[in-house]
């Protein structure tokens, strides 16, 4: 919809100035005749209508810092608040000026006349769709106050799940930087020394040390091409992912490797259908609540199944039953949402399979950091053992030739 300006005489004969969000001025008009109003001019807005062009250059906010004004504003708004103020309270609280400046500007549109959904959509770089929708509902169905605090432990949710992954990725990550180190330190610093010794003897070297040196030689004067190349690799694939169509095939073939699979399953999974619970109960239409829950889904393959059991959703097919044609949704899971429709708790029942799905990626990720850390420290010393049997063997060696 167009937003339209507005000059009409109330029915106290006041001239009353404004804007009014329409299909058509036609629509404005008849908005305004129903209120009693005599009309006298209707145009459209430019200096609104030109707002989006502007949000380029608007502060954008974290995620972390979205949540935190999310449950402020969820707090207020149940105090019974005005929301102007509950807008202006947010923003004096707000130690940083990026965050200040947006919920002001926010303030200022709903000081103007327009809904907090609406003004909120004049900044989609900070508050996404879902979010849009969830305030929207929120406001039409007249209990902003609850649909806020749903809102808000969403939000607060899937950054608690957001952070214990990235701690989760960071301990794998550093703990094979160090070990690759720790390799490249002894091939390149303390096997040459020491296994020149025995070289410069003329002897002949058993086969753990002659191969130990071929592969201290090659990284030694060939660092720069393993770097290019390793590079050159990770360039190639960014490259090859730009087109949304080799993008989707790239994750059908993660969703290949067993463990890959069921971890990007579940986390995706459990994230949609607890999207959609929260959308659901704060009154989104089911088929809408899909539509948008599929955004938050980071495997394309599984969007792209998902989006279609949307289709079929609207078509009038239950949605146990669309989501066991997607192929990606557990058996449990798909029974507790049939269970859900059978009882007419569907919300309740999306919530639980949500959190169900969610502990049991959980506990498959800490069982496989649980498992990293043994299994690197045999792969360490496996390495390590091979080059202390490259050293130790020539040593023994040239003791039986002496003895």
């Amino acid at each position: 919809m167009a937003a339209f300006e507005f000059v009409a005489l109330d029915a106290s004969g006041k001239k009353q100035k404004g804007i009014l969000e329409g299909d058509s001025a036609r629509q404005v008009r008849q908005q305004l005749r129903e209120k009693g109003w005599l009309v006298e001019q209707v145009h459209i807005s430019q200096k609104r209508n030109r707002q989006p062009l502007l949000t380029l250059f608007t502060p954008k906010l974290s995620v972390s810092e979205l949540a935190l004004v999310t449950r402020q504003l969820a707090t207020l708004v149940s105090s019974g608040m005005p929301l102007e103020e509950c807008l202006k309270a947010v923003a004096e609280q707000s130690e940083k000026n990026r965050t200040r400046s947006l919920i002001l500007s926010v303030r200022a549109k709903v000081l103007e006349g327009y809904s907090l959904a609406a003004a909120i959509k004049e900044y989609p770089r900070s508050f996404s769709t879902l979010y849009q929708a969830t305030v929207n509902a929120g406001e039409h169905s007249g209990h902003l106050d609850q649909v806020m605090n749903r809102l808000a432990d969403y939000m607060e949710e899937q950054q608690r799940i957001q952070k214990q992954i990235q701690m989760a990725s960071i301990y794998p990550v550093i703990l094979t930087l160090v070990a690759l180190s720790i390799v490249a330190f002894l091939l390149n610093s303390v096997v040459p020394d020491i296994v020149g010794v025995f070289v410069s003897t003329g002897q002949d070297l058993p086969t753990p040390t002659r191969v130990l040196l071929a592969v201290s030689a090659f990284t030694e004067r060939y660092w720069g091409l393993i770097l290019f190349a390793i590079v050159l690799i990770i360039a190639a694939a960014v490259q090859f992912n730009r087109k949304p169509e080799r993008r989707i095939k790239t994750h059908r073939l993660y969703l290949k490797l067993p463990l890959i699979r069921r971890v990007s399953l579940g986390f995706n999974t459990a994230r949609f259908i607890g999207t959609v619970a929260m959308l659901s109960s704060s009154g989104v239409p089911l088929v809408e609540a899909m539509r948008i829950a599929t955004q938050v889904i980071s495997n394309l393959a599984i969007q792209q199944k998902v989006a279609a059991a949307a289709i079929m959703v609207s078509e009038g097919q239950s949605l146990y039953k669309a989501l066991s044609e997607a192929g990606y949704f557990r058996p449990m899971m798909l029974h507790m949402i049939a269970s859900g429709e059978a009882s007419g708790e569907l919300d309740s029942m999306l919530q639980k399979t949500a959190d169900a799905e969610e502990r049991s990626v959980q506990d498959l990720i800490s069982t496989v950091l649980g498992l990293f850390e043994p299994l690197m420290i045999l792969i360490m010393g496996a390495i390590v053992l091979l080059i202390v049997l490259a050293i130790v063997l020539p040593i023994m060696q040239m003791n039986s030739m002496a003895g």
